[in-house]
């Protein structure tokens, strides 16, 4: 039997776990120097109800997702949830650890009084849309993005 999965928000001193975890999100990303997470840590804690959770077995970091919770001048001034970077370490996947941490996500953005939740995901796997069903969201928007092109390695000042 699983030990249970213990959710929580992430502190400075489970970063280092963390940053070992993201790898299995995407395996090409940079991870960053444990000073740069320590401060992106830190800026993300200064919005009010935002937060990593980190889901722990035995010690040990195997799921995590991001809420931030974005200040709004809509909807009578409620804020609104995204959440971002949904990882579950490959060999604990299909155990629900995941959708644990996006219950955890959700229910922190509504005591945040957030009017709605978002998320994107870049998959068209089927298997993970249905997960992101399981847990309650609705696929019913259309989500668009732009991304800043890295600088080429060849670029003279």
């Amino acid at each position: 039997m699983d030990s249970p999965l213990i959710v929580r928000p992430a502190l400075p001193a489970d970063l280092p776990q963390l940053l070992a975890l993201y790898p299995h999100l995407d395996s090409t990303d940079r991870i960053p120097s444990l000073d740069v997470a320590e401060r992106r840590l830190d800026d993300l804690q200064r919005y009010h109800g935002s937060a990593i959770f980190i889901g722990i077995i035995d010690d040990a970091t195997v799921a995590s997702c991001t809420l931030i919770v974005i200040p709004n001048l809509t909807r009578g001034g409620q804020p609104y949830g995204l959440i971002e970077n949904v990882v579950t370490h490959a060999a604990f996947r299909g155990r629900g650890y995941g959708k644990q941490l996006l219950h955890a996500a959700v229910a922190a953005a509504w005591q945040a009084d957030c009017y709605k939740v978002m998320l994107m995901t870049g998959s068209k796997q089927p298997s993970t849309l249905a997960f992101y069903a399981s847990a309650g969201f609705e696929q019913n928007k259309t989500g668009f993005q732009i991304r800043r092109l890295p600088p080429r390695a060849d670029a003279v000042d």
